[in-house]
């Protein structure tokens, strides 16, 4: 619960996501940054956001970064499309003012669309779930980076279930991932660039690769936000000095902790302790 306190000693960095997605980000930064210090939010209890609307979107992720401020962190981490989509700018235009100016809150949706620029064609696609897609985020953000660029959404109901149920390989996993790969293929048969726009997605990555059959080149959200975060902080010494640094992550969770640790082992391949706390 967020308390108003305001810590000047380094601390992590915080990761905050909706479920269990984001872990696959926290796994990649943790790869390519690993001498920092994280600390992991997941508003499990309160997910999905996908379906939801706006506000509340907005009021939930506020919640997690105000909580993760009170813990010290310096820089927050949205490790989550619909947060990044549906919250990200109005913290970052209206709240960080009042919470603390010298604190970063960053998403993962300017870095992902920033890495199409490896397109030949500028024929693109985006996969995600159906409150991403209908948001229209990643072509709004596609169309202001890279303007006659075209676009093609296809949301992808059922994968994330598919992944949280640990059924990411067989043949009802291969039906599904071909079958959206299809629609995608159908729309826009030029497409030379497919964006994962769900950090479930990449646990499906070889079903994908297969359906997709080396058509197009394939964007994971996890490197390219690791990478987009070490730039970041090498251009930014003011909040890489304030980032603590002892290899160590932590993890939050609104949710029950055991259901916690059992879907995490599915992300990270490791087994986890994590606490419960309350954000609401």
């Amino acid at each position: 619960m967020w308390t108003g306190s305001i810590s000047n000693e380094s601390a992590p960095i915080g990761v905050f996501d909706s479920g269990y997605g984001g872990l696959t980000i926290l796994k990649s930064i943790r790869a390519q940054l690993p001498d920092y210090d994280y600390l992991y939010l997941g508003d499990n209890a309160r997910a999905p956001y996908g379906t939801r609307s706006f506000d509340v979107i907005y009021r939930f992720t506020l919640d997690g970064v105000r909580e993760l401020f009170a813990r010290g962190c310096r820089l927050v981490i949205l490790a989550c499309n619909t947060a990044s989509a549906k919250a990200l700018r109005t913290i970052q235009q209206r709240d960080l003012a009042g919470l603390d100016p010298s604190r970063r809150v960053l998403g993962v949706i300017r870095p992902t669309v920033e890495a199409l620029s490896q397109s030949r064609t500028g024929n693109v696609g985006v996969l995600g779930t159906p409150g991403t897609i209908a948001s229209r985020s990643y072509e709004m953000e596609i169309e202001k980076l890279h303007p006659g660029f075209k676009t093609t959404t296809v949301a992808c109901p059922l994968w994330v279930p598919l992944v949280e149920n640990n059924e990411t390989t067989g043949d009802g996993a291969k039906f599904f991932v071909d079958k959206y790969i299809g629609r995608l293929f159908e729309a826009a048969p030029d497409v030379d660039t497919i964006v994962l726009g769900c950090t479930h997605y990449p646990l499906l990555l070889p079903l994908i690769e297969e359906a997709v059959g080396g058509r197009a080149r394939i964007l994971t959200q996890g490197e390219i936000v690791a990478r987009s975060l070490a730039d970041y902080l090498s251009r930014h010494p003011e909040i890489d000095s304030r980032c603590s640094r002892g290899g160590s992550a932590t993890y939050l969770t609104t949710e029950n902790p055991e259901k916690f640790v059992g879907l995490a082992r599915i992300f990270l391949d490791e087994d986890v302790t994590v606490n419960h706390i309350d954000i609401n």
